[in-house]
């Protein structure tokens, strides 16, 4: 049977100081962490090991990524991770066992940057401010991402999960794209495409994640036992705002990746050109250019996620899908699935609210309508970045969202209770509530991995490898029976 798809998102912001000509986006980013909170608490890079491949090989002209450990890092109680990643604040989700759970904390990363960046901006001189932006291209030629992870077996033939994802991460633009004014890197002119990142993938495959960036990441850290699991790390998709859309690409990933380990290893198609046809799909707002099979076939996008749904469909009919989610949550994102491929091929203007790109095609459209805006003005470059303005009185996205126009998927209750509070399916559950209740006597963090200094003469490392472990239901007693961190030690010692 699949395994259980634990699921994570790690937002990198795009990030800008205004009134000044003088400013450093290392610095910038390092006060918007330590503005969100003064304790630091530092990260355990033990198990950290970006060289390894899941091919097994190190291509000759591939570089793994580099691990920055002098980076300002924190750890916080809901079990997220906040941290200057490169020149960006990122924040990584906790691990979380549902689709709608990793909504639900991508959203809480939202409003801790949004608390961040007002923290910040207040430490500033008058006149200045720190602004984020939850998108993934500056426009300059630079490109940063949103990155996706899910737990797979290990036992699964990395080639059949390059052969079911390529397709995949190819044609689900067209409903996980979050849109963007123009092209780069070299790629074809367009007024508007579907995605924020297609233009900046060079290859298929490959360990790289910030220069010849691939379709499929072969980074092989899975933050569990070797033995069984995989972490899947997702580079390819863009930051959402709008929720089902965020919902669809996570949730839908995740059942396309177990289907693949319960026996449905067949993929609808093999793309001849996966690369030309990543940044063809996202340069086609009709959603109907045709990419080449290699057997010479060709098929649409759209044509191919129909096939994409059947596949699915024909998984959960079999399974109810239990490795992702429950049933509900599994028969509510197949018909939303089916709503928005209906839309695309119908009714795009019905998506308004949905999917992001269409979303934010309409805001332009209107502007442009409105102010007889040509293609090329460069106002609609500043519109395209006003709707991921993280600011709430400047986003464009705000605006429809406050306005109604935007589906909501989650309770703002909710929300904020997440950004303290972890989830409770997951060992976040023993990280966040650790965090929480011994702040001073946590020394170091990871996925995997706690660290206390309780007095003693040594540090005391807690093993977390198992992500299903840790949950509330398995320590909840554990953690109402003692009080200081000295007796949680010598609990679990027992």
């Amino acid at each position: 049977m699949a395994a259980p798809k634990i699921l994570g998102l790690e937002t990198e912001f795009g990030i800008v100081q205004r009134g000044t000509s003088d400013w450093d986006p290392v610095a910038a980013s390092s006060l918007v962490v330590r503005s969100y909170t003064d304790r630091a608490v530092a990260w355990n890079f033990d198990d950290e090991h970006p060289e390894r491949d899941a091919r097994g090989r190190a291509e000759r002209d591939g570089y793994a990524p580099m691990v920055e450990t002098a980076m300002l890092n924190t750890v916080l109680t809901n079990g997220a991770r906040l941290y200057v990643d490169h020149a960006h604040p990122e924040y990584s989700s906790p691990e979380v066992r549902t689709p709608r759970e990793a909504v639900l904390f991508d959203r809480a990363g939202e409003e801790i940057a949004i608390q961040a960046m007002r923290r910040a901006s207040a430490r500033l001189p008058e006149g200045e401010e720190v602004i984020l932006h939850k998108n993934n291209a500056d426009g300059k030629g630079n490109s940063y991402g949103c990155h996706e992870n899910y737990l797979i077996a290990r036992q699964i033939s990395f080639d059949d999960v390059i052969a079911m994802l390529v397709p995949w991460f190819v044609s689900r633009q067209i409903f996980a794209g979050a849109g963007k004014v123009g092209a780069e890197n070299g790629r074809p002119d367009v007024p508007f495409q579907l995605s924020q990142r297609a233009d900046f993938f060079e290859a298929v495959v490959g360990i790289e994640t910030t220069l010849k960036r691939p379709i499929v990441n072969t980074r092989d850290e899975p933050h569990a036992d070797p033995k069984h699991w995989r972490r899947l790390h997702v580079i390819v998709g863009d930051a959402n705002l709008c929720e089902t859309a965020t919902w669809l690409k996570v949730g839908l990933t995740a059942l396309v990746l177990a289907a693949l380990e319960d026996g449905f290893t067949e993929p609808p198609i093999r793309l001849a050109h996966p690369v030309r046809s990543m940044w063809q799909v996202s340069h086609d707002s009709t959603c109907r250019a045709l990419l080449e099979s290699e057997g010479g076939t060709t098929i649409s996008a759209l044509d191919l996620q129909w096939e994409f749904l059947a596949l699915v469909d024909r998984y959960v009919e079999a399974t109810g899908g239990l490795a992702v989610t429950d049933e509900k949550e599994c028969a509510g994102l197949l018909d939303t699935w089916e709503r928005v491929l209906n839309g695309l091929e119908h009714d795009p203007d019905s998506l308004v609210g949905v999917v992001d790109w269409i979303t934010k095609g309409h805001l332009i459209e209107s502007f442009a309508s409105r102010d007889g805006l040509a293609d090329d003005d460069p106002k609609l470059a500043l519109i395209d970045l006003q709707y991921h303005d993280l600011r709430p009185d400047r986003s464009l996205f705000q605006r429809l969202k406050s306005a109604g126009r935007v589906d909501v998927l989650l309770d703002p209750s909710d929300v904020a209770t997440a950004l303290y509070a972890p989830p409770e399916s997951t060992r976040a559950y023993f990280r966040g509530t650790c965090l929480s209740r011994w702040p001073d006597e946590v020394r170091a963090a990871s996925w995997d991995s706690l660290v206390f200094d309780v007095g003693g003469a040594s540090l005391q490392r807690v093993a977390t490898m198992d992500p299903l472990k840790g949950t509330r239901d398995l320590v909840g007693d554990i953690f109402d029976s003692v009080t200081t961190a000295g007796d949680l030690l010598a609990r679990l010692a027992r």
